[in-house]
């Protein structure tokens, strides 16, 4: 858990720390966070998922305005303890402005992305010792903790076409890259090193993850193909460099970085050439998505 514990610029992260730390999980600051925004697919849906239920969390009553469908694409999902000290899940309808509790639980929920075609949301969960990779209907029903392991697991991440899901885990005694099926089965290690690597960000195409990784004593953007060959420093910086973002035609990833002093919002071709400053101010610029 030593590397978990270090402070990171990474807001998400430290609420990750926090919340694994026995005593900690009620005092976690709750972040601003962003969607890592789902590539444009022409995949149909995934098919009925059967994991091993857990203790459904309560849905909120509707407000009086009616919002889009959950899932549609006019939501932006965030976590907030504004219902109480725990982060939990909340869809933030941007045509009339209604926010719905969907989630309330005795631990903090951290959201992943919505799948593909819209109808699930995966998500970091925390359980009583680890934290764990979950699985939810866009309504909240029926919740499943998809990796069931006696370690800490998170940062999921959809595959274009919604068949797998990439994640973090140190079932094999430090964070590194996984994937799995949707329904949480055939787990994968893509990434094997006794440095951490971290919150994956699956190309558009599906076929490469890019990464953040420390195995080079700072923290660098690496990539790999999606079979676990491939694997690739982008930015090779002993700067920190983090948050990678794939544009939406998969030919440049955005990231954030403090090589000029302070953190700026970079972008680069996706092979790593052609790094270039788009912020370039004294503040701190960090988190960077994309829009489709």
């Amino acid at each position: 858990m030593d590397a978990w514990r270090k402070l990171t610029p990474i807001l998400v992260e430290l609420l990750w720390v926090t919340a694994c730390v026995p005593g900690t999980a009620n005092r976690a600051s709750t972040p601003s966070l962003a969607v890592s925004p789902s590539p444009k697919v022409e995949a149909g849906p995934t098919s009925a998922l059967q994991p091993t239920p857990f203790s459904a969390p309560t849905q909120a009553v509707t407000p009086s305005l009616t919002p889009t469908a959950l899932g549609g694409s006019g939501q932006i999902l965030f976590a907030s303890n504004r219902g109480g000290i725990y982060a939990d899940l909340y869809p933030l309808d941007l045509a009339s402005a209604q926010v719905i509790r969907l989630t309330q639980v005795s631990s903090n929920t951290i959201p992943g992305p919505f799948s593909p075609d819209g109808r699930q949301i995966v998500f970091t969960g925390f359980g009583l010792t680890h934290s764990y990779v979950g699985l939810m209907n866009a309504d909240a029903s029926h919740p499943v903790n998809l990796t069931k392991a006696d370690v800490d697991e998170g940062f999921p991440a959809w595959s274009p076409d919604g068949k797998l899901i990439a994640f973090t885990s140190r079932r094999d005694g430090n964070n590194e890259i996984y994937i799995m099926t949707a329904d949480g089965s055939h787990p994968e290690r893509l990434t094997d090193n006794p440095k951490d690597d971290f919150a994956p960000a699956w190309s558009p195409d599906g076929r490469q993850i890019a990464f953040r990784s420390s195995q080079n004593g700072s923290s660098d953007i690496e990539i790999i193909n999606s079979d676990g060959s491939g694997l690739k420093n982008l930015t090779n910086n002993p700067a920190e460099d983090w948050s990678p973002a794939w544009s939406p035609a998969g030919r440049q990833i955005a990231f954030q970085s403090n090589r000029d002093g302070n953190w700026e919002i970079y972008v680069m071709d996706a092979d790593g050439t052609s790094p270039h400053n788009l912020t370039n101010n004294p503040a701190d610029d960090q988190m960077p998505f994309w829009r489709k």
